[in-house]
C-alpha cells in the first residue's frame, strides 16, 4: 500500500502505548482470502505497520483478524509474530473451531474473538441476530478467558444490553459503538452505551472516527462523544487507529474479488485528537497504556 505522510504527533505519548485496533492483509498467495468475502483489500505488510507506529511512538499493538480471511487466522498470527511480545490478537472463530485450536491461539497471543455485524445493512441493524451470535460466542470463549469484541451499531447495542450486563466475559465495542455523530448525543442507543461503559460492563474503542463522522480531517463532531465516553469511565476506554483503514465494502458495480483501495487517513493527525478529547495526561495514560495492558495481558 502506498504510505501516507503522517503528521508529527504533537503531545508526549506515554511509554508502552498501544494501538488497540489494526489489521494485516499480507501476501494473498500465502494467506488465501475467503471466497465468501465481501471485499478485497490492498496488500499490507507487518513492516508497514511498524513504520507507522515508530512515527506515532506506539510500542504495543492489537491486530484484529479481518473477515476477508474467514476463520483461518494465519494472516493475523503472521502479523503478531512479526511484532513479537508487543502484539496481541483478536480472532475470528465459529462452531467448527475446536477448543484445542482456541488453546493454541491463546498460546500465540490471541485474547478475544470478534463478532462483525456490519457485513450487510440487514445484519447491522438486526438485534436478534446480534443476540444469537453473542450468546453462542460467550459460551465458547468463557472457557478460555477471552473477551468478546463487537463491531455493530447503537440500535443493536440497545438490543443486547441485557446480555452485556450479564456477560461472563468482558465485552469491547469497536469504533465508538458505531454511532453517527450527525445524529447528536441524544441518538437512540448512545445512552445505553454510556451506561454499559459507566457500569464497567463494556469497553469502547475510540477508533476510526472517520467511520462515524464526515467532518474530515479532524472529525470535530466526534469530540463530544469521546468526552462523554471518557467521563463515563476512564478505565473502560481504549484507543486505536483502525490501520490500514479498510473500507469493508465493495463499491457498487464492482466485484468482491476486485481490489478496493483503503481509506487514506493521516494517523498522526488522528492521534493528535486524543489530547483535544482528553487534556489530562494521566487519563490519556490509562487509555493508551493501563487499560490495554489489563485487557490484553501485556
Amino acid at each position: 500500500m502506498q504510505p501516507l505522510t503522517t503528521s508529527p504527533v504533537n503531545f508526549e505519548v506515554p511509554q508502552h502505548a498501544c494501538d488497540c485496533h489494526t489489521h494485516i492483509y499480507a501476501d494473498p498467495w500465502r494467506f488465501p482470502m475467503s471466497p465468501e468475502r465481501v471485499y478485497t483489500p490492498e496488500v499490507v505488510q507487518p513492516w508497514e505497520m511498524s513504520e507507522l507506529h515508530q512515527k506515532l511512538a506506539i510500542e504495543r499493538v492489537v491486530i484484529v483478524h479481518p473477515n476477508t480471511h474467514g476463520t483461518d487466522n494465519s494472516v493475523t498470527l503472521y502479523g503478531m509474530q512479526a511484532r513479537g511480545s508487543n502484539a496481541r490478537g483478536i480472532a475470528l472463530i465459529d462452531d467448527r473451531t475446536s477448543d484445542q485450536e482456541i488453546d493454541a491461539l491463546t498460546e500465540a497471543g490471541m485474547r478475544g474473538a470478534r463478532i462483525n455485524l456490519r457485513l450487510s445493512y440487514a445484519e447491522e441493524h438486526d438485534a436478534k441476530r446480534g443476540r444469537e451470535q453473542f450468546q453462542a460466542l460467550a459460551a465458547r470463549v468463557s472457557r478460555h478467558n477471552w473477551h468478546i469484541q463487537i463491531f455493530t451499531t447503537l440500535p443493536v447495542i440497545a438490543g443486547i444490553k441485557d446480555l452485556v450486563e450479564d456477560s461472563p466475559v468482558p465485552v469491547v465495542f469497536d469504533h465508538f459503538g458505531g454511532l453517527q455523530a450527525s445524529l447528536g448525543l441524544d441518538q437512540p442507543g448512545f445512552e445505553d452505551l454510556l451506561n454499559l461503559v459507566a457500569s464497567g460492563k463494556a469497553y469502547v474503542k475510540l477508533s476510526a472516527a472517520y467511520r462515524c463522522s464526515t467532518q474530515t480531517p479532524d472529525y470535530a463532531d466526534i469530540a463530544p462523544f469521546a468526552r462523554a465516553l471518557i467521563a463515563a469511565n476512564t478505565e473502560r476506554i481504549l484507543w486505536g487507529t483502525d490501520w490500514p483503514h479498510p473500507t469493508g465494502v465493495t463499491p457498487p458495480g464492482r466485484k468482491a474479488t476486485e481490489v478496493t483501495p483503503m481509506h487514506r487517513i493521516d494517523d498522526g493527525r488522528l492521534l493528535n485528537q486524543l489530547p483535544i478529547w482528553e487534556p489530562d495526561a494521566a487519563v490519556r495514560r490509562k487509555i493508551l497504556v493501563d487499560n490495554p495492558a489489563r485487557l490484553y495481558g501485556f
